[in-house]
């Protein structure tokens, strides 16, 4: 008899020793983001990136983020219930069903995979709004409409659930991982099966493009403001260098000259975040599809998975708090606050010495 490539692949009780307590945690954070992040949105609309004022009517940026959010609450709305429900039955996704079989355990690697790309390309949408709104201004003014941002939504899900519906055809395979909780495409060749190894490659590699690209953008989007702020910095020189007196005066009413700097560190830490969050899932599956894994070892590679999958979890916790939350104007004036005033001051104390020096000679 062949043995199986995965120990918890057909078991209907849950692996002793798991505890819920991640998956608490994850689904409560999550949650807790994108409901915060819909009334946020709700309340104001949200200018493009980065730096469009948050008084404009919804910008590109607005739609494409609406259309992540949702995306995100309904993934965690939808699958991590599921798994808390089997954690509290002790009973596997094959085992929750009255005839126990894959029906529950298909339908949930379905929607793992289906809300995983299907958050990448809008994040892809997103990063590549920033990139045209900053780098190539009169292309987005011209080609960019709040229309066209609103066709993301509807065709990314489209393209999601044609991709993600082809193991249902054949082409791939999903199978339920340890602790008996989880279901997602199955990483692990089957006697170089063409189909499993295949998809789950196909799969990997479309994510991998997609961190490239993002990554990419941010990027170029961070190189951009960076620019910016050395042009600003240096036009503040030249106007301190002949009027030091009115130029300080200018400086507290005009707006701050170290803004650009919170979305350079923004994007920086979106860029980290998200690609150290991806690249355990896509390195699993080329590991899965191109090395044969000894029986012995099949628990520890089994626990690698799992740590992978709550590596991808965490981007739909990060999204809200990074895009929205962190760009409203309480959390701006709770950071210039603790941040921003503060270097503001010792700068304007600085040029006000060095001001009382040249006038004292």
């Amino acid at each position: 008899m062949k043995p199986m490539l995965y120990r918890c692949q057909n078991t209907t009780s849950v692996e002793k020793d798991h505890s819920a307590t991640m998956v608490w945690v994850l689904f409560s954070a999550g949650l807790l983001g994108n409901l915060l992040a819909l009334g946020l949105l709700a309340r104001s609309g949200l200018g493009s990136c980065p730096l469009r004022s948050p008084r404009q009517a919804p910008s590109v940026f607005y739609v494409l983020v609406c259309g992540l959010t949702i995306t995100d609450l309904l993934g965690k709305c939808l699958l991590s219930p599921v798994v808390l429900a089997a954690y509290a039955q002790n009973r596997s996704l094959w085992g929750m069903v009255s005839t126990p079989g894959s029906s529950l355990c298909q339908a949930f690697a379905f929607g793992m995979s289906f809300f995983g790309l299907a958050s990448t390309l809008q994040l892809l949408a997103m990063a590549l709004e920033c990139w045209l709104s900053l780098g190539h201004p009169f292309f987005y003014q011209q080609y960019i409409t709040l229309r066209r941002s609103a066709l993301v939504v509807p065709v990314v899900s489209t393209f999601s659930l044609a991709f993600c519906a082809l193991p249902f055809a054949g082409f791939g395979k999903f199978v339920q991982y340890c602790p008996s909780t989880w279901c997602f495409i199955q990483m692990a060749h089957e006697e170089r099966s063409p189909s499993v190894l295949g998809y789950s490659v196909l799969y990997a590699s479309i994510l991998a493009l997609l961190v490239l690209a993002i990554v990419l953008c941010n990027l170029s989007a961070m190189s951009n403001l960076y620019a910016m702020h050395q042009r600003l910095r240096q036009r503040q020189r030249l106007v301190a260098r002949d009027r030091m007196e009115l130029s300080a005066g200018e400086t507290q009413a005009s707006p701050p000259p170290l803004e650009e700097l919170d979305h350079l560190l923004l994007l920086a830490l979106m860029t980290v975040l998200f690609t150290m969050c991806s690249l355990p899932l896509t390195y699993r599956a080329y590991y899965g599809a191109f090395k044969a894994v000894p029986e012995e070892n099949g628990t520890s590679e089994e626990v690698e998975d799992l740590r992978a999958l709550r590596f991808i979890s965490v981007i739909s916790i990060v999204d809200p708090w990074i895009f929205i939350i962190f760009r409203t104007s309480g959390f701006r004036m709770v950071f210039h606050k603790i941040f921003i005033r503060p270097l503001r001051y010792r700068n304007w104390h600085s040029n006000s010495c060095r001001t009382n020096m040249e006038s004292s000679l």
